[in-house]
């Protein structure tokens, strides 16, 4: 007589005495559910964030590496009296993501020492190819949330192979940008991150674009009192706070071989407004042909306002002349890689 099968009927004695079913009916489905696909140091930290900020009622893990998988969700799993997200699921199979609400996904290769985001472009679509019409057959309903790299051509690849309308398919984007830009600028003035009102819009990448036009501390518009902010001319050097803006990732890289808090950290806020319907406006990647003179189909990021359907909205800022030539700058570098893409 197997042991395992007299355990699994002694536990089965066990639930028919503890509970007394009131109904025969099927389970409730998850409400809130959120996939991560990929398990890597980026998706752990995505999942970890949006679990530590109770967004979700049921979590998915999915990648290919099924051991590491296994591990993630078991780990994950002997916390739950840790916290409020009463499922914890994986599987290297797609089904596992079912009637998820939000998909995040940050599978890819990963972005090595020196190398450019636009890089590893059709390496990432190649994996995307089989990703997205996964995510898609099981949970047609859900808003994705792009993280790979180069997310602003990933967007639009995901927009693409999904076919969902556009406002349910959302990139990171400059959401970290802007909060790196808004903790360095905040650092040297000596206050919180939260205290001060900057943006960094266009390609999360080399091409991104601050709007110092529209930094404020508490209203006080910092062009006003140095109308050089930002530019060659300055004597204070503010737009050296936007070289290390762009020069963060690689050096964090460098520094430790993957970038993966702080993103985590973006992700989960962005989820929180998502899943909460919240109104909140983040600089996330989305459509912008027809804005700023953008005639290209292209995915980059300006100020949205993101609820329960995605991006409800796009904030039309006042930007400078300057700072519209190199939004529009930012879009045609994305789209010169986006038209050489194969199989899109």
């Amino acid at each position: 007589f197997p042991l395992s099968l007299f355990i699994a009927l002694n536990m089965a004695s066990i639930l028919q005495k503890l509970i007394t079913p009131l109904f025969s009916g099927t389970p409730e489905p998850p409400r809130n559910k959120v996939t991560v696909v990929g398990v890597g140091q980026v998706g752990m930290a995505c999942a970890v964030s949006i679990l530590l900020r109770e967004l979700a009622d049921e979590l998915a893990l999915v990648d290919v590496m099924e051991d590491k998988l296994k591990g993630e969700m078991m780990d994950l799993q002997h916390g739950s009296l840790f916290l409020k997200t009463p499922k914890i699921v994986a599987g290297k199979d797609y089904s596992v993501t079912a009637n998820s609400r939000i998909v995040v996904v940050t599978a890819g290769v990963r972005q090595q020492e020196g190398e450019s985001r636009l890089n590893l472009v059709q390496r990432n679509v190649n994996i995307f190819k089989h990703i997205i019409p996964q995510i898609i057959k099981h949970s047609p309903n859900c808003i994705i949330i792009v993280v790979s790299n180069p997310v602003d051509v990933l967007t639009y690849v995901t927009w693409k192979l999904s076919g969902l309308p556009k406002h349910r398919v959302i990139g990171s984007g400059t959401n970290l940008d802007s909060a790196r830009f808004r903790y360095l600028m905040a650092d040297k003035l000596g206050i919180h991150a939260t205290s001060f009102n900057g943006w960094i819009l266009g390609e999360h990448g080399d091409t991104s674009v601050p709007v110092w036009s529209g930094a404020n501390v508490a209203g006080v518009n910092l062009q006003t009192l140095n109308p050089d902010i930002g530019t060659d001319a300055d004597q204070e050097n503010w737009k050296e706070t936007h070289k290390q803006v762009v020069d963060s990732a690689y050096e964090v890289i460098k520094l430790k071989g993957y970038t993966n808090w702080a993103i985590g950290l973006s992700v989960a806020d962005l989820t929180e407004s998502l899943i909460r319907n919240m109104n909140r406006i983040h600089p996330v990647s989305t459509m912008v042909k027809g804005m700023y003179g953008i005639d290209d189909e292209v995915y980059l990021s300006l100020p949205c306002v993101l609820n329960a359907g995605g991006v409800a909205s796009v904030v039309n800022m006042t930007l400078t002349d300057d700072e519209i030539g190199q939004i529009k700058q930012s879009a045609d570098t994305l789209w010169g890689i986006q038209k050489d893409l194969t199989d899109v």
